[in-house]
């Protein structure tokens, strides 16, 4: 047996500290995720799905699951609805029938470029909760022991696809007026 190099003292104060933070700031964030996509009737999930439908260019049911931190029915479920408003398609692949994929429609894609296209920082509490910071430092907060933890949760698979995603915002987008665009001259590129 190998010896602890923490008190219980020190790891009942870290978890009910990283809980009790984790809790106050997902309310938050919900409230501020809620309000931004009212105005396409979606709910949370729906709405990650549909993100991780277009930054994934197609995915399996079990990678939104996976990805989308969610039970596979949950998956599953939600995407039927999205199916049944027109915004996305099922399909299985030539080479692998065991699995369900889900795409975008043209429709599920213009709903979501039109949400990142209204989304507006000065409704989202938990952004301007960092603005300080980002006066303090120059730079917004990175939050990378966070994201080490979420990587020692989840995996490596797991942050890469976290990644790809602001990777796909940086170069398929760009900022005319102060709303974000679709680069229109360019063909997407899902790396």
């Amino acid at each position: 047996m190998t010896e602890k190099t923490y008190s219980m003292k020190e790891a009942l104060i870290f978890s009910q500290r990283i809980a009790q933070l984790s809790k106050a700031l997902w309310k938050s964030i919900e409230k501020d995720w809620q309000q931004w996509i009212k105005p396409a009737d979606l709910n949370i999930n729906e709405h990650h799905i549909l993100w991780i439908a277009y930054h994934l260019n197609g995915a399996s049911i079990s990678d939104v699951a996976k990805f989308g931190v969610m039970h596979v029915s949950t998956a599953f479920n939600f995407s039927k609805k999205l199916e049944e408003r027109g915004l996305l398609k099922f399909s299985k692949k030539e080479n692998d029938k065991r699995n369900t994929y889900i795409q975008l429609t043209q429709q599920g894609e213009d709903l979501l470029l039109g949400l990142m296209e209204s989304f507006d920082p000065d409704k989202n509490v938990v952004f301007s909760g960092t603005l300080p910071l980002k006066d303090l430092y120059g730079k917004f907060p990175e939050i990378i022991e966070i994201m080490a933890i979420i990587r020692n949760i989840y995996g490596d698979d797991f942050m890469e696809i976290f990644e790809k995603s602001f990777s796909n915002i940086d170069s398929q987008f760009s900022e005319e007026n102060g709303k974000l665009r679709i680069k229109e001259t360019e063909e997407k590129e899902f790396a």
